[in-house]
């Protein structure tokens, strides 16, 4: 069936939007929560995409890192769970779990955050300042679907890392991974 939406296109210095949305750890999270001091950063990702599965691990421990930097991290999963039941609740409690995330990892059902920010794929990354301005949007690197080289740069936590230290972060790259798996409805 054909989308019956097109995402918004969202512009560098554009302002995050507010959300509030269950947790795996059985909270809700808000806008307000999630901020850290330097900014958030908003994931959008999901259980069975082969591109989140293969970034899962170093995820855990870029988002780590940017926690540290004081940061605050969501990862957010949108897909529609009654047609792809691996993205269900259950499977992202799971996940979290067996990952060991430091973030929460929050279930967008209706589709609106994902929608709102103008997601389109698994992972998309929103990388937000202090004054929650969008600094960076796109990948966490150039992986892909393989591991992360020892020489490849951590592109996502270098251009938060820049934004912390008050400097300019790198251009960001595209975002790849699978398309969000929107509702029918």
């Amino acid at each position: 069936m054909a989308l019956t939406h097109t995402p918004a296109q969202v512009e560098l210095g554009s302002a995050a939007l507010p959300f509030d949305l269950p947790a795996t750890d059985g909270s809700r999270w808000n806008l307000n929560r999630a901020r850290g001091p330097k900014g958030l950063l908003v994931a959008f990702i999901c259980n069975h995409c082969p591109y989140v599965q293969a970034i899962k691990t170093r995820l855990g421990s870029d988002c780590a890192q940017l926690q540290a930097l004081g940061y605050g991290v969501v990862a957010i999963s949108s897909n529609d769970a009654s047609r792809y039941p691996a993205d269900g609740f259950e499977a992202m409690t799971k996940l979290a779990a067996a990952e060991g995330w430091s973030f929460p990892y929050l279930y967008d059902e209706s589709q609106d955050v994902a929608r709102a920010y103008g997601a389109l794929c698994t992972p998309d990354f929103f990388a937000y300042d202090a004054d929650l301005k969008l600094v960076y949007r796109g990948r966490l690197d150039t992986a892909s679907l393989g591991p992360r080289p020892a020489e490849m740069r951590a592109e996502l936590v270098e251009a938060l890392s820049a934004v912390a230290n008050g400097e300019e972060p790198p251009a960001a790259q595209p975002s790849m991974g699978c398309s969000i798996k929107w509702r029918s409805d």
